[in-house]
């Protein structure tokens, strides 16, 4: 009998909690997702742009996760469309942490966080060459729906949104 050696994915070892938007490891990791998006597209909208308030209680939350040396390795965060609306902003997972659900982690996480205050729907902008993103929040449950945004690319953009 042969026997073929399997690839293991290492165990979860990251916490997840609430955090500042202009914490300085939010912010170390919002430069990468930044990069990584000028990279795909040549372009990306600016993070230090965006109001530490829209991510602050009641209006929005933001999660930041560390692995086990505390070291930052993925965030997301949502933020008030309207009173029914939470969108999702900022999703980003450092890609040593990739491939370990952590992305997924803090969707359903951010999408808990808005059902329980109230809202009934989550909304989202992603790009087409995010193909992991894609993918992601099409598992997740999120259909497409009309650009909600002013002067996106429809070519680049992709809008999605999910009752919760």
């Amino acid at each position: 009998m042969q026997t073929h050696p399997t690839r293991t994915q290492p165990p979860r070892s990251w916490t997840v909690t609430p955090a500042r938007y202009d914490n300085p490891d939010v912010q170390q990791l919002l430069r990468q997702l930044r990069a990584t998006q000028l990279e795909m597209y040549g372009y990306a909208d600016d993070p230090t742009d965006t109001p530490a308030e829209d991510y602050t209680l009641p209006q929005g939350l933001f999660l930041l996760a560390r692995d086990v040396t505390a070291r930052p390795t993925g965030c997301g965060g949502w933020r008030t469309l309207d009173a029914s609306t939470a969108e999702v902003k900022r999703m980003y997972v450092h890609p040593d942490a990739r491939g370990q659900s952590l992305g997924r982690e803090l969707l359903l996480r951010l999408e808990t966080d808005a059902r329980l205050r109230g809202y009934t729907h989550m909304q989202l902008e992603t790009g087409v060459a995010n193909v992991a993103a894609l993918a992601l929040y099409r598992r997740s449950g999120y259909l497409p729906i009309t650009p909600y945004r002013p002067g996106r690319d429809p070519q680049i953009n992709r809008a999605l949104r999910k009752a919760l």
